[in-house]
């Protein structure tokens, strides 16, 4: 992830607080940007636990490394290498997200409501021809009606490898098979199944949130290891995980939505 910083050109009269900076261009974005030369801009302010300069010009740069001499050197991360940076955490971590939410949605389908749901059948694996393959992939699954679902395999040579995955399954469906397909009579509730099931999808949803929360902290740890190394600065760090939590907050409210949906169909006679 890491990435190369450009280095900057002599700093003259570094600690007084309107100091008149030689930099590169490449920083600032001005009209010497293309050719990498000099440009000047005035040092408003510099906060040494994170080497964070602001100019004058409205620029705000990061040094990698600042030297306290008469005549030193300023090694800074752009804001388009800031940027980047930011960018490969912020894509990870939405794309770590997005694949919870869609596990806590996949346990939820395979949990059944007492209504007859393809997706009861999504996590079903089935030994075709010497390897385990979803049932789904082999075979069209439908609801005819609220109470039964049909598996019509493309192979009926399959159909004795389906019936022996569902019956192994955890689902507690018993398949009737009659040579051409498969249909399953989903059986209703008990009151008492129905409560167990609740708790049992809460524990998941929890799961969820704990994984989202592990997620957001993975990022901030690495917000973190980037101020360290001098490529982010303190209140770039700050901004950060306050975005970060909005964005966390946002995925918790997604996950408290599929959950409730599931339990009203849980609970529902």
């Amino acid at each position: 992830m890491a990435m190369a910083f450009s280095s900057a050109a002599s700093v003259r009269s570094l600690y007084h607080p309107k100091s008149l900076l030689t930099i590169r261009d490449s920083h600032l974005r001005g009209p010497n940007w293309a050719n990498c030369q000099p440009t000047r801009a005035n040092l408003l302010s510099w906060r040494s636990a994170g080497n964070y300069l602001r100019l004058q010009n409205g620029s705000t740069i990061v040094a990698k490394e600042f030297i306290q001499k008469r005549i030193g050197i300023v090694k800074c991360a752009t804001l388009d290498e800031i940027e980047a940076e930011k960018s490969l955490i912020e894509k990870d971590v939405k794309e770590r997200m997005e694949k919870t939410i869609e596990t806590v949605r996949a346990n939820f389908n395979a949990v059944r409501t007492g209504r007859a749901n393809p997706a009861m059948l999504d996590r079903v694996e089935v030994e075709y021809y010497g390897s385990p393959v979803s049932l789904k992939s082999i075979a069209q699954i439908s609801t005819p009606d609220a109470s039964s679902i049909l598996v019509q395999p493309y192979d009926k040579s399959s159909l004795k490898s389906i019936e022996k995955a569902i019956v192994s399954s955890d689902l507690g469906l018993t398949p009737n098979n009659d040579g051409e397909k498969i249909r399953m009579t989903i059986p209703q509730l008990t009151s008492e199944r129905r409560k167990e099931l609740s708790k049992v999808v809460a524990k998941q949803a929890e799961e969820g949130k704990v994984a989202l929360r592990n997620i957001r902290r993975d990022a901030i740890k690495a917000y973190d290891k980037l101020e360290k190394e001098k490529k982010l600065s303190e209140d770039n760090v700050k901004d950060l995980s306050s975005d970060l939590q909005k964005l966390t907050d946002e995925y918790l409210k997604k996950l408290d939505s599929i959950y409730k949906q599931k339990e009203k169909e849980l609970l529902k006679v």
